[in-house]
């Protein structure tokens, strides 16, 4: 991103606050600032949720690994937070159940703390983790946060459980604990939906070139990125919620010194052929201390994943290497008792975090806590976001706003808290009824798509399908359930613009559409809405 110059308009408007970024952390302090009275305005120079934020391991998690880091605050922060969201969007978010297999041989990453201290106290452990350790952290996971939804831990016979059948013979006890999964890239553009409802300006394949304060505001230089048209906005407060770009948007974009670096940590996953028959998510522990996932996915796959390494350049795109898929397939094949092969792979999706660079010795050890630095060098004040977990967005968003808070005359306080997204307001354990609601109600619906469109949309998917009698009535069908009308539903509402944001980040139908059915997705899209063609070669399964 370097220094630009380029003719500026003149500026059409003032905000009270401008957001660059539009994944998870932009799009959630978007959302609490306009619901403070604040006027917002964002820009998110691709899609939204087109980097880090789609490319999450989709939970809603405490971080039980993090107790090992000794990061209590972070992980209790996490553990409240996971029932917090779950009212909120119980449509894209569900409680889930994950069982970790336990065997003698089990180590530590070597940097953490608590391997550290156990090799001092313990040494005769050599590195293991002993049953009597994940059972107290197992503990300390259920009571951190004030459980009320999900249950607490506990243990499983594998010999003679469902759970043990796909594991080899040697994994004869597991724990079973909660967490909860997540829609990753929904839950940003529902958080962008409901912004813009409260009255801020979401501009999507829109870049920021320049900010510069001028006098006690910001002057703010955007690029419409499909037809290069310029135009300028004046801001009270700036927010850079970049992601992987935060420091390229502080040194290039905005031009101020700042000591605060971020650290790119790439994960990768894999997607499978369905692995498993069960609804519940496995936690593996390899020999390299390092741990993994392997999660039940859109009902007839399964998500593995993720891998730590450092990643240089935040504008050369992730990718799963070989080495790390296979890494994972290895990973992954010391506890099932088929091997995972490259050939069980139908897709791989790789992300880059970026964490706050706190001099960690490697990208696994890298602090997952977000870093909020206030750069006050002028009247108008500038919030650069560093780091963060999905499961703490919100917290995160009203963090911001606290920061903020002094720049502004008495926002209203905090808000989000349990307040539904689009499409949520009904109960944690209201899916069943409402997938049986959209059946009586639209009789050529079967159980897939009713149940693909609300774990989607909600009480939205009836407002979607409207008074449709049959499915021709939902107008052209281009495979996998998809219809114009869900196709103009999230045009006009979710911001997608091109087939990749539909079947690969508001969906995952992509996995079961042919690459000319996306094809000519892209050409309805680009005829009715003038959205750009889709690269093909990235946006297709690996």
């Amino acid at each position: 991103m370097g220094a630009v110059s380029v003719p500026t308009p003149k500026a059409t408007h003032t905000v009270d606050l401008f957001v660059i970024g539009g994944g998870i952390n932009g799009c959630g302090i978007a959302r609490d600032a306009a619901g403070r009275g604040l006027s917002v305005e964002l820009a998110e120079m691709n899609d939204l949720a087109s980097a880090t934020s789609s490319a999450s391991t989709k939970l809603f998690h405490g971080g039980l690994r993090y107790l090992e880091y000794f990061e209590m605050r972070l992980v209790r922060e996490a553990l409240i937070e996971r029932e917090t969201l779950l009212r909120a969007m119980p449509h894209i978010s569900w409680p889930m159940r994950f069982v970790l297999p336990y065997h003698k041989d089990m180590r530590f990453e070597g940097e953490t703390p608590t391997s550290k201290l156990l090799s001092v106290i313990m040494p005769w452990t050599r590195g293991r983790r002993p049953a009597w350790l994940i059972r107290l952290g197992l503990f300390l996971y259920d009571h951190l946060g004030g459980r009320k939804i999900l249950p607490a831990t506990s243990t499983v016979d594998l010999t003679m459980a469902p759970e043990g059948k796909p594991l080899k013979d040697k994994y004869r006890k597991a724990y079973e604990y909660s967490d909860c999964w997540i829609e990753d890239s929904r839950l940003v553009a529902l958080n962008a939906r409901d912004a813009e409802a409260r009255g801020a300006v979401i501009n999507t394949r829109t870049k920021v070139v320049s900010a510069e304060r001028d006098g006690a505001l910001w002057q703010i230089v955007l690029e419409d990125q499909d037809t290069a048209q310029l135009r300028k906005v004046h801001a009270r407060a700036l927010v850079n919620a970049g992601g992987p770009w935060v420091e390229n948007v502080i040194r290039n974009t905005v031009r101020v010194n700042a000591t605060e670096g971020v650290r790119l940590v790439r994960g990768s996953h894999i997607v499978t052929r369905k692995l498993f028959d069960h609804g519940k998510c496995y936690f593996f522990q390899g020999q390299d201390g390092r741990i993994i996932f392997a999660i039940p996915y859109e009902t007839d796959f399964t998500l593995i994943g993720t891998t730590d390494s450092d990643h240089e350049d935040p504008n050369a795109k992730p990718e799963c290497t070989p080495q790390e898929a296979d890494y994972l397939c290895n990973f992954a094949s010391e506890y099932f008792r088929k091997p995972v092969t490259r050939e069980d792979i139908i897709w791989t999706y790789s992300g880059v975090r970026p964490l706050y660079d706190d001099g960690a010795t490697s990208a696994t050890a890298a602090t997952r806590d977000y870093v909020l630095k206030l750069e006050t060098s002028g009247p108008a004040p500038l919030l650069n976001v560093f780091g963060g977990k999905i499961t703490t967005y919100r917290k995160l968003a009203e963090a911001a706003m606290a920061r903020l808070a002094p720049y502004f005359d008495k926002p209203d306080g905090q808000w989000t808290a349990g307040v539904a997204l689009p499409g949520g307001d009904f109960a944690v354990d209201g899916v069943a009824t409402l997938v049986d609601n959209l059946q009586e109600n639209y009789a050529f619906l079967d159980d897939f798509w009713a149940k693909r469109l609300v774990r989607a949309y909600g009480t939205d998917a009836a407002v979607i399908l409207g008074g449709a009698k049959s499915a021709e009535d939902l107008g052209q069908s281009f495979g996998a359930t998809l219809t114009e009308r869900e196709i103009d539903w999230l045009m006009d509402k979710e911001y997608a613009r091109r087939a990749e944001d539909v079947v690969w980040r508001r969906s995952k139908l992509g996995l079961r559409m042919s690459k000319a059915e996306i094809e000519a997705l892209d050409v309805w899209m680009t005829k009715h809405k003038g959205g750009g063609p889709v690269d093909l070669s990235t946006a297709m399964p690996t």
